[in-house]
C-alpha cells in the first residue's frame, strides 16, 4: 500500500481513478435513472494546480514540502472538499507534511512547530467529511503542519488471554485487520471509510463502525490510549473498567486533536466470526418516516438485547437508488455472526419480530464453518438484496467522485434521536431538507427530475436510532459549495431544533462547530478549553476545532 500514491483529490488512489471515458460511460445511466445531471468535466491535474508557497524551509527528514503531499492534505473527504479539488481550488495547504515513525518523531514534530509558531493538525488517514483536517485557522497568516502518522502502523503487542492487542494509532484499516488476522482475531470495527481510515482518526473521532447494535462506537472497544502532547506524555492504565474519577481515555476519546496526538492504543479484540445469518424483510413504504410496521420491527429488535450485527432500516427511495430493491418497499437487512457459536435461533427470534410487524421475509441466508470448508455458497442469490446495498455502501465515496464530475450534489448528514422522538424529528429534517435542496436547486419537488432526499438508520439502540441521510441532486457548475452549505445549514439547524445531536459518529470538526456550540453545554466548553490550555498552552493542537 505505500508504493500508491492518494489521488490529490477525491476518494482512494491514483491507479482507481476511472477514465473520462470511463466516467461518460458511467454518466449514461447515471444521469437518466436520476434524472438530473450534466455531461462529466474532468478534474483539475496535479499540474494545473497552483499551491501557495510554503511559508517553513522544510529541515527534511520527516518533514516535505512537495507539491502532492502538501494538496492530499489541504482537503478532507466531505462533499465540498471533492468539489473543491475537482476544481484545483486548494485554498489552505498546509506549509509541511511530517511522517513520523516513532513517538521521538512525534516529539519532534511538536517541537520545531513550537519555534515556527506554526499549528500542527493530525491528518489520520485525511477521511474527514466535517472539515477535522483542514487548516483553515482563524489567522491565515499562522503556518501549518499536516501530521501524518500512517508510518506508525504496527500491531505491537497481542494479550491472547485478555482478547487486547496493542495497535500504533495510524494503521489503517486493512493494515490493522491483516495483522490482526494471523493471531485469528479481529478488531471488527469496519466504518465505510475503513479502506484508509486509521485506528488514532477513529479513537479521536469516536467513529461508529461495523455493528449495527452493541460494541459500535470505537468507545466501546477502547482498553487504553497513549498520546504525545506539548505538555508532555499523556498515558492511561489498561484496565477492564475503572470507577476512578473521569476516565482519561474518555477525554481523548472524541478530542480531534486538540488536545494531543494518539500514538497508540490497547484495543479490545475478538476472535474472527465463523458463524453468519442475513436475512432481508420488505416492508411496504411508508411516510416520510417509514412505516410504523417497520420502525416499530427496529425497535422491538433492538430493545430484544438479541444484539445483531447488522440492524439496517433502508427508506424506499434510498434502495431503488443503491439497487438494493426496486422501489417498492422499505429494505430492514438483518445479520448476526459469532465465534464458536451458531447464530439461526437469534435470527429465527429477530425474523419473527419482524414479521409479527408485518414484514415480509424476501431472503435468508446462513454459513458455517462446515459450509466453507465444503466450499458451500451459504445463501448465494437469497443474499442478494443485502449484497447489493453493502457494495452501494463501500462504493457511494468512489462513486461521489463521478457524481460532481457529473454536476451532481452528492452528500449525506447523520444523526441520533431517541424513540420517542424519532417520528416527529424524522419528518421534520427531511421535510425541511427537501424544502432546502428545492430553493437552492430549483429543481422539481415531485416527478421527473426531482432531487433525491432519502434515509436509513445505521445504528440501533434499544433507547433510539441513528438516522443516516443521503441527499442526491443537481448542482450549479462552479456554485457546488455554497448550494451544499445552504442545504447543510437548514437540515443541521433542524436537528438541533428538534432535539438530536449534529453528529452521531461523523465528528465536528470545523463544518459542524455553529451547531455543536449550540448543542454543547456553556460550562463544559469552558472546562474543555481549560483542559486544553493545560496540555497545548500555545494552542498549537488542530486550533479551531471544539474549542476557539
Amino acid at each position: 500500500m505505500t508504493d500508491r500514491r492518494l489521488k490529490h483529490w477525491g476518494w482512494g488512489y491514483e491507479d482507481q481513478q476511472p477514465s473520462h471515458e470511463e466516467i461518460v460511460a458511467a454518466a449514461e445511466g447515471i444521469i437518466p435513472m436520476l434524472g438530473f445531471g450534466q455531461a462529466p468535466e474532468r478534474p483539475a491535474e496535479l499540474d494545473q494546480v497552483e499551491l501557495r508557497q510554503s511559508r517553513l524551509d522544510s529541515p527534511g527528514g520527516i518533514f516535505t514540502d512537495e507539491k502532492h503531499q502538501r494538496t492530499v492534505h489541504a482537503l478532507g473527504k466531505a462533499y465540498r472538499d471533492i468539489v473543491r479539488g475537482f476544481y484545483g481550488q486548494f485554498d489552505n495547504p498546509p506549509d509541511l507534511v511530517a511522517f513520523p515513525e516513532d513517538e521521538a518523531g512525534v516529539e519532534e514534530v511538536l517541537s520545531r512547530a513550537a519555534g515556527w509558531g506554526a499549528a500542527v493538525i493530525p491528518f489520520g488517514g485525511g477521511t474527514s467529511v466535517c472539515g477535522g483536517v483542514e487548516p483553515r485557522l482563524a489567522d491565515p497568516d499562522r503556518p501549518v503542519v499536516s501530521l501524518d502518522m500512517t508510518r506508525m502502523n504496527r500491531l505491537v503487542e497481542v494479550d491472547e488471554t485478555s482478547l487486547a492487542a496493542r495497535i500504533q494509532a495510524g494503521a489503517r484499516g486493512p493494515e490493522l485487520e491483516d495483522q490482526l488476522k494471523a493471531h485469528g482475531l479481529t478488531l471488527r470495527h469496519f466504518p465505510q471509510s475503513f479502506e484508509y481510515a486509521t485506528l488514532g482518526g477513529w479513537i479521536v473521532t469516536r467513529a461508529g463502525g461495523h455493528f449495527a447494535t452493541g460494541e459500535t462506537h470505537v468507545d466501546d472497544l477502547t482498553e487504553s490510549i497513549r498520546a504525545i502532547t506539548p505538555a508532555g506524555e499523556w498515558q492511561s492504565r489498561r484496565l477492564p473498567g475503572s470507577g476512578a474519577g473521569p476516565s482519561p481515555d474518555r477525554m481523548l476519546l472524541g478530542s480531534e486533536g486538540i488536545l494531543g496526538v494518539v500514538t497508540e492504543a490497547w484495543m479490545k479484540v475478538r476472535p474472527r466470526p465463523d458463524f453468519k445469518a442475513t436475512a432481508t424483510v420488505e416492508f411496504p413504504p411508508g411516510d416520510a418516516a417509514f412505516s410504523e410496521a417497520a420502525r416499530g420491527a427496529v425497535r422491538l429488535i433492538a430493545q430484544s438485547r438479541l444484539m445483531p450485527s447488522n440492524l439496517r432500516l433502508i427508506d424506499s427511495s434510498e434502495a431503488a437508488t443503491t439497487m438494493a430493491g426496486d422501489g417498492s418497499a422499505t429494505l430492514l437487512i438483518i445479520g448476526f455472526e459469532s465465534h464458536g457459536q451458531p447464530v439461526e435461533d437469534r435470527m429465527d427470534q429477530a425474523v419473527a419480530i419482524a414479521e409479527g410487524e408485518g414484514g415480509r421475509v424476501a431472503s435468508r441466508s446462513s454459513s458455517t464453518p462446515s459450509d466453507r470448508a465444503g466450499n458451500k455458497g451459504g445463501g448465494g442469490e437469497d443474499e442478494a438484496g443485502a449484497d447489493r446495498w453493502r457494495s452501494a455502501f463501500l462504493m457511494a465515496p468512489y462513486m461521489r467522485d463521478t457524481f460532481v464530475a457529473c454536476g451532481i450534489i452528492a452528500e449525506t448528514f447523520e444523526t441520533a434521536i431517541t424513540w420517542d422522538r424519532f417520528e416527529e424529528f424524522h419528518r421534520s429534517v427531511i421535510e425541511t431538507t427537501r424544502r432546502a435542496v428545492a430553493e437552492v436547486t430549483g429543481a422539481p419537488s415531485e416527478g421527473e427530475g426531482a432531487p433525491r432526499v432519502s434515509c436509513r438508520l445505521t445504528h440501533v439502540y434499544p433507547d433510539g436510532a441513528a438516522p443516516y441521510f443521503t441527499v442526491l441532486a443537481p448542482a450549479r457548475r462552479g456554485s457546488e459549495v455554497a448550494q451544499w452549505d445552504e442545504i447543510k445549514a437548514a437540515a443541521s439547524q433542524a436537528i438541533i431544533e428538534n432535539g438530536g445531536t449534529i453528529t452521531h459518529h461523523h465528528a465536528v470538526g470545523r463544518d459542524h462547530r455553529p451547531w455543536y456550540d449550540q448543542q454543547r453545554p456553556d460550562q463544559f466548553a469552558a472546562a474543555l478549553t481549560a483542559a486544553k490550555s493545560a496540555v497545548d498552552p500555545d494552542h498549537m493542537l488542530n486550533p479551531g476545532v471544539l474549542i476557539d
